[in-house]
C-alpha cells in the first residue's frame, strides 16, 4: 500500500482576538525505564476543535493524555490548557474528562453522585441540565451499581460537564455501550461540541473517528505519524478498494495479480486493495463470475494500518 508524504497539520494564524489555545503541548517526553512512551510529542488544540487522537495499543495517547490532565508529569517539554498548568486548568474548571473506568460509589443514586460531584466546584451547571444533555434523566434515582456499563460512562459525562469546561477529554468513552448507546452517546458529544466546547478523544473505534471528529492525530510507537484534517488523512493512502462476490475463486490467485496489494476474503466476499482498480474491475468481469461489485476509496482503517504497521506499531 503506497502512502503519499506524511501530512502535517498548518499552522493557523494568529489575530489579536484569538483566544489562547485549547491545548498546547511541547516536546513532550516521557519514559518508563527504558521504554519511551513519548517520544518528542507537539499537539496543538484550537478552541471548538473535535480531535480524535489515535493509534495502536502501546502508542502514547493515554500517556500523553494523562500529562495533558496534570496526572502525570513530562520527563520534559511542556503543556498548557487555555494558557495554564493542567492542574490549574481543572482547579478553575477549564478541562473535565471521561475516562474508561473509576471514579464512581456504587451505593448512591446517579443524582447524587452528580450532587457530591457539584460540591467540590465554586460554580457548576444545575444537576437537572447536565442530566439532560448526558441522556440519563431517565435514570436519576437509580443507584450506580444498577447502572450499565454504557450508563455508567453517560454518568462520567455528565460529571465532566458539571464545571462547564472548555476542553473535554474523552479516553475511550463508549467502552461498554451498545451500537445504540453509542450512537446516541455521540450525538450527545456532537450537540454540546456544537454550542463551542473543545473536544479531543481517544477511541479504538475508527468509525466514530471517522463520523465525529474534525480532526485526526495518529500516534504510532510515541511520536504522532499524521495529523490534520480527516478528508487530507485519509487521502494519505493512495489506490481503492474494490469488493465484489466471486464465489469458487481462489483469493491467492487475485492477491498475485501485479496491480494487487492484498486481498481480504469473507466467505465469496471479497476487498481487494489495488492501485489500479480499473484493471481490478475488468479483471472480475471478464475472467470470473464476479456480481455486486463495489469500488470506493481508501477510509480510515486503511490509513491506520498503513501508518501503523511494518513495525511502527507497538
Amino acid at each position: 500500500m503506497e502512502i503519499t508524504q506524511p501530512f502535517t497539520r498548518p499552522a493557523t494564524a494568529v489575530t489579536a482576538s484569538d483566544a489562547p489555545l485549547a491545548i498546547d503541548a511541547t516536546a513532550l517526553r516521557k519514559s518508563f525505564g527504558s521504554v519511551h512512551a513519548v517520544d518528542a510529542v507537539t499537539l496543538r488544540v484550537h478552541p471548538g476543535e473535535i480531535v480524535a487522537f489515535l493509534g495502536p495499543n502501546g502508542a502514547g495517547k493515554t500517556t500523553t493524555i494523562d500529562m495533558l490532565l496534570g496526572l502525570s508529569q513530562p520527563d520534559s517539554g511542556s503543556v498548557r490548557v487555555f494558557g495554564e498548568s493542567p492542574r490549574a486548568a481543572i482547579a478553575h474548571g477549564l478541562v473535565s474528562a471521561v475516562l474508561q473506568t473509576g471514579g464512581l460509589l456504587k451505593d448512591i443514586s446517579v443524582r447524587e453522585t452528580l450532587e457530591l460531584t457539584a460540591s467540590l466546584f465554586a460554580d457548576t451547571r444545575p444537576v437537572d441540565e447536565v442530566m439532560q444533555r448526558a441522556g440519563i434523566t431517565e435514570i436519576a434515582d437509580r443507584r450506580v451499581d444498577l447502572c450499565s456499563g454504557g450508563q455508567q460512562q453517560r454518568l462520567r459525562f455528565a460529571m465532566a460537564l458539571l464545571s462547564d469546561p472548555g476542553v473535554l477529554i474523552l479516553d475511550e468513552p463508549t467502552t461498554g455501550m451498545d451500537v445504540e448507546g453509542r450512537r446516541s452517546f455521540w450525538h450527545a458529544i456532537r450537540a454540546d461540541a456544537a454550542r463551542g466546547r473543545t473536544v479531543l478523544f481517544a477511541t479504538h473505534h475508527l468509525d466514530e473517528a471517522d463520523e465525529y471528529a474534525d480532526r485526526i492525530v495518529l500516534m504510532s510507537r510515541g511520536r504522532i505519524v499524521a495529523d490534520g484534517p480527516t478528508a487530507d488523512i485519509k487521502n494519505m493512502v493512495s489506490g481503492r478498494t474494490v469488493t465484489a462476490t466471486v464465489p469458487g475463486v481462489d483469493p491467492a490467485s487475485l492477491a498475485a495479480l501485479p496491480f494487487v496489494e492484498y486481498v481480504e476474503a469473507l466467505g465469496d466476499r471479497l476487498s481487494i486493495y489495488t492501485r489500479d482498480s480499473d484493471a481490478v474491475a475488468r479483471h472480475l468481469l471478464t475472467r470470473t463470475v464476479a456480481r455486486d461489485l463495489e469500488i470506493a476509496a481508501q477510509n480510515l482503517e486503511s490509513v491506520f494500518l498503513a501508518l501503523t504497521s511494518e513495525g511502527t506499531a507497538s
